[in-house]
């Protein structure tokens, strides 16, 4: 029997499904995390051999106590995976001092953590990427700019998602972001892309071949949503383009990922822009080396009729996927905030499409600033169809 330690296997709230796939797949599951037990969801308890809390899981120290133990109680540790953004250099750094050789290691974390290392990888790819520059003065920034023009945008070199991000379109914006970025965080800046953001989601085997693809669209802008508290909008594909399953395979290919859970994000260029490409083209953004945030995993799971918790928990297990394929749909994702005046009250949408509606909840305030405070998840068999419901979903009075 495998031993695998799920770091904080209880948030996001979704992932305690990875914890009984894996056991129902006849492997051990050790749990850390800083919950207490009697507060774990029941089927979470289920799940797991054992489980150990910490204080706290930034403490390192701690950490690795916990593991020291599950391998002295249990012996050699096969894996050890939290699939979670924010624990990556954690699980790198477990991995490393308790070699446990089934996951990336703390050297690998460069590349697949800070936006300027991804970009050699790419270029491998063949595949093109925004001009950048690291951030050092108003000077070399004014010189960079030159090059590239205004707007830019500029964010942290090691980091996810929209936070920390900065939109600089002119002289002034310059001069406020050299003045208000925190100066102990390396910042890249990069030209601005017109562009919507797609994705490669998929689950790789030891190989480096997929068993499991998939993607999404993001409709809103991630940086508006959480700077300006828009609606969150985005939606898994039907059937995934085939040029973004080619660049999705190339990158798996050129950073060497083994064994994981993907998400990758790419630019789909809205224009012809010099240097990058014509519209319609992909352009890398860049590799996240975990699921997709939030509910995405549930919403692969509808929009492709599967079980992607299954999927992955067999890829560990069996190095395969035993989930056979099934239909294909839209699945639309809505996060509205509660300081709106929608035209539709909640229980008006739910009457117009509760037969569509595959999960309705709160959202946890921790996800709240990317994801909106009231989701909505919904299958449509055409795109026409999730358009509509759309339209009324976010307009507004």
């Amino acid at each position: 029997m495998k031993n695998i330690i799920f770091m904080s296997p209880n948030f996001p709230t979704n992932y305690w499904q990875f914890c009984r796939e894996l056991k129902n797949n006849g492997l051990n599951v050790l749990g850390i995390g800083d919950q207490p037990y009697d507060e774990l969801l029941p089927g979470l308890k289920d799940s797991l051999t054992e489980y150990y809390k910490v204080g706290s899981l930034e403490n390192y120290d701690e950490v690795y106590r916990a593991v020291a133990f599950f391998i002295f109680k249990y012996g050699r540790i096969d894996w050890l995976e939290s699939n979670n953004e924010y624990w990556l250099e954690t699980d790198a750094r477990l991995r490393t001092d308790f070699h446990i050789t089934s996951g990336f290691q703390t050297e690998d974390m460069a590349k697949v953590r800070h936006k300027s290392r991804m970009k050699e990888f790419y270029a491998k790819a063949g595949i093109p990427t925004a001009r950048y520059h690291l951030v050092d003065d108003l000077e070399g920034c004014r010189e960079f700019l030159k090059v590239v023009g205004y707007p830019a945008i500029a964010k942290p070199d090691n980091g996810v998602g929209a936070a920390g991000t900065y939109k600089i379109q002119s002289d002034e914006d310059l001069v406020h972001f050299m003045e208000d970025y925190p100066k102990n965080v390396p910042y890249i800046m990069e030209e601005f892309i017109h562009a919507t953001i797609n994705s490669y989601d998929a689950i790789i085997d030891s190989r480096g071949e997929p068993i499991f693809e998939t993607g999404n669209v993001t409709i809103s802008n991630l940086m508006e949503v959480v700077n300006t508290l828009d609606d969150s909008l985005y939606f898994i594909h039907k059937d995934l383009p085939e040029d973004t399953r080619a660049a999705g395979r190339a990158t798996v290919k050129s950073f060497g990922v083994r064994s994981r859970f993907v998400h990758f994000e790419f630019f789909r260029l809205d224009q012809d822009q010099e240097g990058l490409g014509k519209q319609g083209d992909i352009v890398a953004l860049e590799v996240n080396m975990r699921p997709c945030g939030g509910f995405s995993p549930d919403m692969m799971n509808f929009a492709n009729s599967t079980n992607v918790y299954k999927i992955w928990a067999d890829m560990i297990a069996f190095d395969r996927s035993t989930v056979p394929e099934g239909e294909h749909a839209y699945c639309a994702f809505m996060g509205r905030r509660d300081n709106h005046a929608y035209a539709l009250s909640h229980d008006e949408l739910l009457a117009k499409y509760g037969r569509q509606m595959k999960m309705v909840d709160r959202i946890p305030d921790a996800l709240s600033g990317a994801m909106g405070n009231q989701m909505y998840v919904a299958n449509f068999p055409t795109k026409e169809e999730m358009d509509a419901f759309y339209d009324d979903a976010c307009r507004c009075i």
